[in-house]
């Protein structure tokens, strides 16, 4: 185990979430003309179906991009496994797809040889990628760069928020949406605002856990993959995502007293279903942390921007995450920066 900072040091992951609105607002400027160019070709010539491809956080960040996509446009989105094309040597027929690939260095070889297989077999490839000059922004036809700068922890935040930015401002620009597009352009401030909201109550409970589950729904189960990720990278702590629907088979009855319920929500029509969930975990005895809207007796409810558009709360949920997660991992014992056995970039086949 790395030696932790010390708690007056303020860790590399904590600097770089704290830029993520500057960022964020950048991106949105320095993308726009790209977003809408490529939003007005897919409305023209929409594309019969729509592949991600990504690793970690970048996948969670594909997860939101299924929901907005199938939600805001009704078009399929499936995630297709790298593996498929670099180590079983298969080329899935991706012709009239739209292809997305979402990565942060841009250098992982199993992403990079599906990505010239979707574009060789006439896929429209799209890299969202922070890496400008890295093979995955050389073999697609169009590059949406993330603008987050370096990015030194090993945690990734700010190129995250980036993604997840990045991938609305597109599917506005291709629905051509208006609510789409307010919450785009709210999506700085909301992020601000996230961060002036501390999570930092949750902290003791999540220290001493034996384990948990974060649940979310719809494009929330994307800020739910992300959280657990980070959990479990930074802190040491198993951490489980799962769609509150899953939760109320099998997996429910691991939760107890020692295995809280992170619940993260947002004002669409899965809110009634979350909020009932969590108030018959909390019945139970489970300790339940609520994020969002969700209104749940007995739980811990985390301070959250009030008027968030739901397609954008997900980012602000985790913009508000990521200073919880850091302060865990010091609770722990641990660095935030240096995860053991883990490195910036990971070269997967």
């Amino acid at each position: 185990m790395s030696e932790t900072p010390p708690a007056a040091v303020p860790s590399l992951m904590l600097r770089e979430t704290a830029e993520a609105p500057e960022v964020v607002a950048r991106l949105l400027d320095a993308n726009a003309a790209a977003a809408a160019d490529l939003g007005a070709r897919l409305r023209e010539a929409g594309p019969a179906f729509v592949v991600t491809c990504a690793r970690g956080s970048s996948d969670s960040a594909a997860t939101y991009a299924k929901y907005l996509i199938e939600i805001s446009l009704g078009t399929v989105v499936a995630s297709v496994g790298p593996s498929v094309t670099s180590v079983y040597n298969r080329q899935p027929r991706m012709r009239g797809a739209l292809f997305i690939a979402i990565s942060q260095s841009g250098r992982s070889p199993d992403l990079l040889t599906l990505a010239e297989s979707a574009r060789a077999d006439g896929a429209l490839t799209v890299a969202f990628v922070n890496d400008t000059a890295s093979p995955l922004a050389e073999l697609c036809e169009v590059v949406l760069p993330l603008h987050a700068g370096p990015e030194r922890s090993v945690a990734a935040t700010k190129s995250y928020l980036a993604s997840l930015a990045a991938v609305l401002q597109l599917v506005a620009a291709w629905s051509a949406e208006p609510a789409l597009d307010r919450a785009v352009r709210r999506l700085p401030d909301y992020l601000d605002g996230a961060l002036r909201r501390s999570w930092l109550a949750a902290a003791p409970l999540l220290q001493e856990a034996r384990g948990l589950y974060v649940v979310g729904r719809g494009p929330g189960y994307a800020a739910a993959q992300e959280a657990a990720l980070k959990l479990k990278e930074t802190g040491g702590l198993h951490a489980e995502a799962i769609s509150a629907a899953e939760l109320r088979h099998g997996p429910m009855a691991i939760a107890g007293p020692d295995f809280p319920v992170l619940l993260f929500s947002q004002n669409d029509a899965a809110l009634p279903g979350l909020a009932e969930l969590g108030g018959d975990l909390a019945a139970r005895g489970v300790p339940v942390i609520s994020a969002g809207p969700a209104e749940i007796p007995g739980a811990l409810v985390l301070p959250t921007e009030p008027g968030v558009d739901a397609f954008a709360r997900p980012i602000a949920l985790i913009q508000g995450f990521y200073p919880l997660a850091e302060a865990v991992a010091r609770g722990r014992g641990r660095d935030p920066d240096r995860p053991p056995f883990l490195s910036k970039v990971t070269e997967t086949l």
